[in-house]
């Protein structure tokens, strides 16, 4: 999914200086972004006080939306690179097509992942006959600097492992849970999951005391570590927790994102991740000429989208936090 703010800010993050280095109750509330003519989501990361979770960088939340009489999600190509894009949806379908020649259609509980290394071009749409309703999370994680020029790839992985006890299933989308690994290629320590609370859950999930956390829920309405967390707000935990207490009073879906601290900084701006606003500024020139080596996405119906202007000034380091 694209960035389709026409005004994006240029930004430095990682690093640790930003890092909580204890449990933490940071409540994140997300903020409405128009997404193409008929989507709206809410932007959870980066936001103002919180810019990476080890190495996610980038959580929208959408839905569910009632998409019966409309066209649904319509993100024209638009390029990536220095990151993966991962999509996870709980209602609907979503049309992936990228500039490999991947066409894949993404549903609920399966797990789509694009790896932009050093350049990529994707679009994202909902089909033509489609369900009425459409509710998921767009997620990017930054690549460390020695993957981030590797070649471009895109996974598609139907079935992912389970984790169950306490009144919580948990789907383990990324890294590893219990000893349940996902398929999914990860390039540093990270994890994501989607936890499934029944009625009345009160369970202790957990945690690697070394990783950051965040949760996010997706839908119902959970207590967790004691806070109340609506859908579409993100709760970021910090670090040096073993487990956190998950309650809930009704069926529930949490997103669980955690990972080792980013160490590195990285320069993001639109749907580019780089390390210098050198580096931002050639991406964008050679996307909008076509060159670069993003290659063509075909069989989107529509023109592809390009780069908005860069922002006046220097680039100004806001690190993780703040």
């Amino acid at each position: 999914m694209s960035n389709l703010d026409r005004a994006p800010a240029m930004s430095t993050c990682g690093g640790r200086a930003g890092v909580a280095a204890e449990p933490v109750r940071d409540l994140i509330p997300g903020r409405v972004v128009q997404l193409g003519e008929s989507t709206q989501v809410r932007r959870l990361l980066p936001t103002l006080g919180r810019r990476m979770i080890g190495a996610w960088c980038f959580i929208d939340h959408y839905g569910p939306d009632d998409i019966a009489a409309e066209p649904g999600m319509q993100v024209p190509p638009h390029p990536h690179m220095g990151l993966q894009t991962v999509s996870w949806l709980h209602e609907g379908e979503v049309l992936h097509r990228d500039s490999l020649g991947s066409l894949q259609t993404l549903r609920p509980g399966q797990l789509g992942v694009m790896t932009s290394g050093r350049a990529i071009a994707h679009s994202e749409e909902s089909p033509r006959e489609h369900l009425p309703l459409l509710h998921g999370a767009q997620l990017w994680v930054a690549l460390p600097d020695e993957y981030r020029h590797v070649e471009p790839a895109f996974e598609h992985h139907p079935a992912l492992p389970v984790v169950t006890g306490g009144g919580v299933t948990a789907t383990v989308m990324l890294g590893e849970i219990d000893g349940a690994a996902s398929p999914g290629t990860t390039y540093s320590p990270l994890v994501g999951a989607d936890l499934s609370l029944a009625a009345g859950a009160d369970a202790r999930f957990p945690l690697e005391p070394d990783f950051e956390y965040a949760a996010l829920t997706m839908s119902g309405g959970a207590r967790v570590d004691g806070v109340l967390l609506e859908p579409g707000s993100l709760l970021y935990l910090g670090s040096h927790r073993s487990d956190v207490q998950l309650e809930s009073d009704v069926d529930t879906a949490v997103l669980l994102l955690g990972g080792e601290p980013f160490a590195e900084e990285i320069v993001m701006w639109w749907n580019f991740v780089t390390r210098t606003g050198d580096e931002v500024a050639q991406a964008r020139e050679a996307w909008n000429a076509g060159t670069g080596g993003f290659g063509e996405v075909h069989g989107y119906d529509g023109d592809r989208l390009l780069a908005p202007a860069l922002p006046p000034g220097q680039l100004k380091p806001r690190g993780r936090a703040g």
